[in-house]
């Protein structure tokens, strides 16, 4: 079987793991003591200035690895308001990821497309046409929509990945109509699969009610032993297939990706190497 590594996505709210009044400065140096990679989140809100990236570098290890997710407007999140030159917004993205890049320490990037994006042939060009732009760097897809995993349409989506050399993002997520996709095993890319959990909370995923924030509900959720236990043969079936599995766990709104990761790392007899040394062994 083939490298799995275990993660979570970003490192600023975990709060599990600074129980000790952890400075913001010093958490992603603390988290790499624990993980040996992360999902970078703030990249999709903005495109950042290297010198984070260059920060990032130096506080963690050689082997630490980030899932990078592009800004939303290059994934169509920002909806009617496509930018005036999406070329110079690629390459400036492009730009800003290169300490990683010089690095050896991205992953991937991880290109997480909207609900609303469903399987048209103008969707189809356009995913194309990301592959094509960031054709240097390794490239995941995750879709929103149902509609790409349809039975008429399922084969043709992984078919279209695996042209684009591109990794097939496999997803636990809430059932909750077309903006939500079943769990698909599959690998489109030899080189690297990629696993999110986003919990299970149905309500939260269509609509977090009157007065609650979306990111305080939608990920909402902790898994039980047994849910995890589903995971276990998918995983290693998976790990058959690609040389190495990144698992990415989203569901901390109510603050349990660190300890559902833990476990399931236990689950699986994953036992990381290469960390950043902790201090306080306190978790």
């Amino acid at each position: 079987m083939n490298t799995i590594h275990v993660g979570v996505c970003g490192w600023g709210d975990h709060y599990d793991l600074y129980t000790q009044g952890v400075r913001n400065q010093d958490k992603l140096s603390v988290y790499a003591g624990h993980f040996p990679i992360v999902e970078l989140d703030s990249s999709f809100y903005a495109i950042l200035p290297q010198t984070h990236y260059q920060t990032w570098v130096r506080e963690t290890p050689k082997s630490f690895g980030f899932i990078v997710k592009p800004y939303q407007a290059m994934t169509g999140h920002q909806r009617g308001e496509a930018p005036a030159d999406r070329r110079e917004l690629f390459r400036q993205f492009e730009e800003s990821i290169q300490p990683l890049v010089e690095a050896g320490k991205l992953k991937t990037l991880l290109f997480q497309f909207p609900p609303w994006f469903d399987c048209t042939r103008e969707h189809v060009q356009y995913l194309r046409a990301c592959r094509q732009t960031m054709a240097a760097y390794p490239v995941a897809v995750e879709f929103r929509h149902q509609s790409w995993f349809e039975p008429r349409f399922r084969e043709k989506t992984l078919e279209l990945l695996r042209n684009l050399d591109a990794t097939h993002v496999l997803c636990d997520e809430p059932q909750a109509g077309k903006g939500s996709v079943p769990i698909v095993e599959a690998v489109t890319n030899p080189s690297l699969a990629l696993v999110r959990f986003h919990g299970r909370n149905v309500s939260g995923w269509r609509d977090p009610g009157e007065g609650q924030k979306w990111r305080d509900v939608r990920y909402l959720y902790k898994y039980s032993e047994e849910e995890l236990a589903e995971w276990v043969p998918r995983i290693r079936r998976v790990a058959e297939e690609a040389q190495e599995v990144c698992i990415l766990f989203n569901n901390n709104s109510g603050g349990d990706a660190v300890g559902n990761a833990k476990q399931f790392m236990k689950m699986l007899g994953v036992d990381p190497v290469g960390l950043n040394p902790r201090q306080l062994e306190l978790f």
